[in-house]
């Protein structure tokens, strides 16, 4: 059932902003009310959307109450059920990205009740607890509230030959294999059927143990699978940090057996696609496309949107899974999605600042990108005004940019020279001098773009250092992302340097991991590196088997997962045909929802 045209309430409280007293006073809007509705769902302004708006209803607002109270647009409805409808307006209309709507003196003088607003995709990609969707449908009487009904959205899935993740723990060995001799009987004597409806982690309810166990597996296999699983004691679980590439790891059809398969990876995708509004269409219908699309992936109209949306999709997706990352790095283009996730800017500006980036490079003169099997100083010979270092991604591992000509003259140059040289999927100079012009446009575009410090610690591939507040709020720092280079290797050193981690890349193609993985510190096992993705294009099931391993070793690092989050990437299901699959296009959850 699509959502679009419905809101969806995510909570609604009942607040009293005055002292504990026997007698309280009537609340009226004025400043200090005001500030308690801000504050109502226990997060503090700083963390609310920069879009942010607050809706009075129901009662005069106290006099001389200004039209903005601490940063955030205040406005007044005639009743609460006009100000639901007036936000409902407004974020379908994309001028507010949340709304607070407030009955002042409801239900009792002396209290305020509080919804909480927002689209229905971005609520469900940020997995929020959803109690319902308000109903505008028949409703004549602009006064009245909406009534609120169940928010349905997929529907089960339970086919056997779809594979899924069976965790187990044990307090210590013989607990653990007590559990697993528990376990073994049930897949054992269990209708195929039931398999996918047994618990994703046992015992059921329990904490988890320090020895743990998984398998990905389907049910013919399962009970094979379980008896064979070795064990993993856990002491201290590395901190996670989420890696997200950029153009480069592209691939046709990336990441779409998570597409109606995964609520919060498909609802992640439909926020991201929407805000980028005719073109996001285009860019949906080509990535589910099984014939030729519109525009070749490789472009970077097509690749860095997608990208972004995927990789954005992928955070959301772990994030879901209870994951807190201790920090983010993004290469290229993958640092708009890791800035996005830390807070620094919202995902509709994310995704405005994505277009003007690619449409800005779509002006610059054509080009490409050349991957050397080199150190940046054994290529500075071979560099010129046109051709230059475009990124230092590992020992042995650089790449070169510029217009096409000079490009290739270099590329021939290396290879007479006996260098190992390899055009990467790119047809725009990005991260060369010649990407200037872009540059001077996109500082324009990017003033009106509010940034806010990371909430997160944010490693810069541009800096190769953890990003300063003032970077991170810079309109220079973003649009200069087009020309500087990019030092990913020194990036990971850094982050690298400060604690051993579990970096998980949120993308395609496990190019990160790769590179990842030659640093000492992987390679001697202090830290460790696992893609959410494979490594090469494949079936749908595969995409899904990829994920549910990396989920896997998440666990047997130590990290405790949701088991019923996890559960969905094999019980649920929005496809139009489960048996068949049809992918067409159809607008999905882009309008907006009630979300705390």
């Amino acid at each position: 059932m699509s959502l679009t045209a419905h809101s969806t309430v995510i909570r609604r409280l009942v607040v009293s902003p005055g002292p504990a007293t026997v007698e309280r006073e009537p609340v009226v809007a004025s400043a200090a009310g005001i500030s308690a509705v801000l504050r109502a769902f226990g997060r503090p302004p700083a963390q609310l959307p920069v879009r942010t708006v607050v809706y009075i209803g129901g009662t005069a607002p106290e006099p001389g109450l200004p039209t903005e109270h601490e940063g955030f647009t205040v406005r007044t409805a005639g009743s609460p059920g006009r100000a639901l409808s007036l936000a409902h307006q407004e974020l379908h209309d994309g001028t507010a990205d949340f709304a607070l709507v407030a009955g002042f003196g409801e239900p009792h003088p002396d209290t305020i009740t509080v919804y909480a607003i927002r689209r229905a995709a971005e609520a469900v990609a940020d997995d929020d607890h959803i109690v319902g969707v308000l109903d505008f449908t028949g409703t004549t009487d602009p006064d009245a509230t909406p009534p609120v009904r169940p928010l349905r959205y997929g529907g089960r899935h339970t086919d056997p030959d779809t594979h899924r993740l069976v965790m187990w723990s044990g307090k210590g060995e013989q607990d653990e294999a007590r559990v697993r001799g528990e376990l073994l009987p049930q897949l054992s004597g269990l209708h195929v059927e039931g398999f996918p409806a047994l618990p994703a982690a046992l015992p059921s309810g329990a904490a988890p143990g320090r020895v743990r166990a998984a398998v990905v597996t389907v049910a013919r296999l399962s009970a094979m699978a379980v008896h064979k699983a070795g064990t993993v004691t856990v002491r201290s679980p590395r901190p996670v940090t989420l890696l997200f590439p950029g153009q480069g790891s592209q691939h046709s059809a990336m990441a779409l057996g998570l597409y109606r398969r995964e609520p919060v990876f498909t609802a992640a995708m439909d926020a991201v696609l929407s805000h980028m509004g005719d073109e996001g269409r285009l860019i949906r219908e080509d990535w589910l496309t099984t014939g030729r699309p519109l525009v070749p992936v490789d472009e970077a109209a097509r690749a860095q949107p997608l990208l972004f949306a995927v990789d954005y999709a992928l955070g959301r997706t772990v994030l879901s899974w209870g994951v807190r990352p201790a920090a983010l790095l993004g290469h290229s283009a993958g640092e708009l999605v890791a800035a996005t996730l830390a807070g620094v800017v919202s995902l509709p500006d994310a995704a405005a600042m994505m277009l003007a980036r690619v449409r800005a490079a779509e002006r610059i003169p054509a080009g490409g990108m050349l991957a050397v099997a080199a150190t940046e100083a054994q290529l500075r010979p071979y560099l010129g005004a046109d051709v230059a270092i475009a990124a230092v991604n590992a020992e042995q591992q650089v790449m070169l940019a510029g217009p096409a000509g000079p490009l290739a003259e270099t590329e021939r140059r290396l290879r007479a020279d006996g260098y190992t040289a390899v055009a990467v999927p790119a047809t725009v100079p990005f991260h060369s001098p010649a990407m200037a012009p872009a540059a001077d446009e996109l500082e324009e575009r990017y003033r009106s773009i509010r940034f806010r410090e990371p909430l997160l610690p944010l490693y810069s591939g541009y800096t190769g250092e953890l990003m300063r507040p003032e970077e991170a709020l810079s309109p220079r720092f973003w649009a200069r992302q087009v020309t500087d280079p990019v030092y990913f290797k020194q990036a990971l050193e850094s982050l690298l340097a400060v604690e051993d981690t579990l970096l998980v890349e949120a993308g395609p193609r496990q190019i990160l991991t790769a590179f990842a993985r030659r640093h000492r510190a992987v390679r001697l096992g202090a830290s460790a590196a696992v893609a959410l993705l494979p490594a090469r294009p494949g079936t749908r099931e595969a995409d899904r088997q990829s994920v549910l391993k990396a989920a896997a070793r998440l666990w047997t690092e130590g990290h405790d997962l949701d088991p019923v989050a996890l559960s969905r990437l094999w019980t649920w299901s929005d496809e139009a045909d489960q048996a068949g699959g049809s992918y067409g296009p159809k607008p999905r959850l882009l309008t907006p929802a009630l979300s705390s």
